[in-house]
């Protein structure tokens, strides 16, 4: 049995005892997309707010957050210069400030945040069909209705 199993086992040649060289196989290459890894551009996006849009070639998305961080940190260096004067002076209104001071940098918190989970979905979102549209369409008996038009590549 064991000569058997080693028989059949053993390499098959062609007539005359000489082996022929295996067939090339062809490699094909990866057919499916990659796509990105959503938690970089999450980290980017939380990092630097746009960074992870910008990157995703979502610029004016990108823009916005930047733009929004500006106005932000600007307001939190302003405020914070007029608590100084204000608390020089001992003025009431000291408090109000810090309170405005303390919203600006929730707000610059949130920023980071919303800036870094828009990155993420958008990453997942990256190979959605981008001409899905949604219309109303009248139905009997004055109902109203909708329609999803979704291009498909073919």
């Amino acid at each position: 049995m064991l000569l058997l199993a080693l028989g059949i086992a053993r390499p098959a040649t062609a007539q005359g005892g000489v082996r022929q060289p295996p067939t090339a196989v062809r490699v094909v290459g990866d057919t499916v997309a990659r796509r990105p890894a959503p938690l970089n551009y999450f980290f980017r996006s939380l990092a630097i707010p746009g960074w992870g849009q910008a990157s995703l070639d979502r610029k004016l998305t990108g823009a916005l957050f930047i733009g929004f961080e500006g106005l932000a940190i600007s307001m939190v260096l302003k405020t914070s210069a007029e608590l100084r004067f204000l608390d020089r002076t001992d003025s009431v209104t000291a408090a109000s400030r810090r309170g405005e001071r303390q919203d600006w940098i929730v707000l610059l918190a949130f920023n980071h945040l919303f800036s870094g989970l828009e990155a993420y979905v958008s990453a997942h979102l990256l190979d959605f069909p981008p001409d899905l549209r949604v219309r109303a369409l009248p139905l009997p008996g004055r109902r109203t209705g909708f329609g999803v038009t979704i291009g498909v590549p073919h």
